[in-house]
């Protein structure tokens, strides 16, 4: 078996997928060359699986843009030249649905990446993702690595960063309607709930990563997806009624929403993967949230 490094490994989609070697922030700065350099110099993996990155919610990724840029930029291209340098023969890294432009026809394919100028309330973080995927085309032509990328719709799951204010929609929601209910105050949600997004769960993604960066070797990004739309109100639902909440559940209708929808196109995972059954929403919340409660306060927030 290939030597195998996760980076992020300490995270939500790192910590489900086997490996040889995890780093997380505490085990090596992949923003710091040196370190980088240094780390892949004596380890040597043979497959990289780059998970990691500077991510939040949408007020984070308003309020916070220049780190979000320049954080995401060093460690993508870090990781990915000392991997060219050091002879690692086959890299995945992760980009997001955010990448695609705002303005653009539906649902989404790797072609349209490039076609216009992200949303604003993630722009900056959307214009370092697709960074990884203008370097591995570079490097693809230049090296003649097959060096692949994924981009996976919201993923949800156990070891999940449940930040109350930065955090991801579904994370945030479930630490936030968890304390709600604890102190038996009414839950406020941002926005009208009316946008949709796909959801995919970690454990999902871990699996069709491990496949892939041992079998897929195109240079078009790899969509993981459903390709099932839930609407921020079906989630909270979902999630209020999985916690066993009581209170009232306000809607701030007042704050932004983000886009309203981003449809993916999964047929290339479909077509590459038959048989690969989704987990489907409610069971992957089931299941977070059981492991949410089981191992609070000990959470990532």
């Amino acid at each position: 078996m290939a030597k195998r490094l996760v980076t992020g490994g300490t995270g939500m989609v790192g910590s489900a997928i086997p490996a040889d070697l995890k780093i997380g922030r505490k085990d090596c700065n992949l923003g710091d060359w040196q370190a980088v350099n240094a780390f892949f110099e004596k380890e040597k993996p043979e497959e990289v699986i780059h998970t990691a990155a500077k991510v939040g919610g949408v007020w984070a990724n308003m309020h916070q843009k220049g780190d979000f840029f320049r954080e995401n930029v060093l460690m993508n291209t870090h990781v990915i030249e000392a991997a060219r340098l050091h002879g690692t023969k086959r890299l995945l890294a992760f980009l997001s649905t955010c990448v695609f432009p705002d303005q653009v026809s539906y649902p989404l394919d790797p072609q349209k990446i490039h076609l216009g100028p992200p949303h604003r309330s993630n722009d900056a973080y959307a214009y370092a993702k697709r960074m990884v995927d203008v370097q591995l085309q570079a490097y693809r032509e230049q090296y003649g690595l097959e060096y692949i990328s994924v981009i996976p719709t919201n993923i949800y799951g156990p070891n999940d960063l449940f930040d109350l204010e930065n955090g991801h929609v579904v994370p945030a929601l479930i630490h936030r309607c968890f304390l709600a209910r604890e102190k038996g105050e009414d839950l406020s949600v941002w926005g009208s709930g009316k946008p949709l997004r796909e959801f995919i769960f970690s454990e999902d993604v871990a699996q069709l990563s491990d496949w892939a960066v041992s079998n897929y070797t195109e240079a078009e990004p790899l969509i993981f997806s459903t390709s099932e739309e839930v609407s921020i109100k079906e989630m909270v639902e979902m999630i209020v009624e999985l916690l066993n909440f009581k209170g009232k559940l306000i809607w701030q209708s007042d704050k932004p929403d983000g886009q309203f929808r981003k449809p993916s196109d999964n047929s290339k995972i479909r077509s590459l993967l038959p048989d690969f059954q989704f987990t489907p929403v409610y069971e992957g919340l089931k299941k977070t949230i059981s492991w949410f409660e089981e191992n609070y306060p000990q959470i990532r927030k």
